[in-house]
């Protein structure tokens, strides 16, 4: 990552240099299929996509589903679509998709990135993945009482997504443990739908591509 030159040249004082973050690569040479192929081949719906992208670790995915879901019948002109972990079985998703406006895609995450309007991501790499697509997100995490408290203690960086950390600004917005409630999705994800916030949005990820 670009701030990690600083680290060890000025820190430490190893002669280093960024030569770029792979998944630009990664994203720029995917295959890309269209619109209209994605939404046949995945049964969707004709509707703009809200991609909901919640870990890959079972405890991660059902405290993190269970709140991004909360808000879907405020959305009802927008299909929500889960990209499911490789490592996790459909039957474990199952118990999530009660609504015939929630769907499920496995292993495709790229593919649902490259044909959504929308996302709720988890921290981690998925957050700067969903940058490169230029998909407006919002960053929901919630862990347990016990970890929050030790790791808020240790760790004292401002945020927690790759995103801002990169541009060392709030690009996109970080709901963390109370704060990640169904009240604050709802209005976070309104705002990224907005035109206007979705363009200031868009430009500030391209400038994260430039740095990367």
């Amino acid at each position: 990552l670009p701030f990690e030159k600083d680290f060890y040249e000025v820190k430490h004082h190893f002669p280093v240099t960024f030569v770029g973050h792979p998944l630009i690569d990664a994203i720029h040479n995917q295959t890309v299929i269209s619109r209209q192929d994605f939404i046949k081949e995945n049964k969707l719906e004709d509707k703009p996509i809200i991609a909901l992208l919640p870990d890959s670790r079972k405890q991660e995915i059902s405290k993190m589903l269970s709140v991004m879901l909360s808000v879907v019948d405020d959305f009802e002109d927008y299909q929500f679509v889960i990209a499911g972990a490789p490592s996790q079985e459909y039957a474990f998703y199952l118990p999530f998709l009660k609504s015939k406006n929630v769907h499920f895609i496995s292993n495709k995450t790229y593919e649902l990135l490259n044909h959504a309007t929308a996302a709720l991501v988890t921290s981690g790499t998925a957050t700067l993945e969903t940058a490169l697509f230029k998909v407006p997100e919002v960053v929901c995490y919630k862990g347990s009482w016990a970890s929050y408290q030790i790791a808020k203690r240790i760790i004292t960086l401002k945020y927690i997504s790759l995103v801002n950390l990169i541009m060392d600004k709030e690009v996109v917005t970080e709901l963390i443990q109370e704060k990640c409630n169904p009240k604050n999705i709802r209005i976070e994800l309104q705002k990224i739908l907005d035109p206007k916030h979705r363009n200031e949005v868009i430009a500030n990820y391209s400038s994260l591509e430039e740095k990367l």
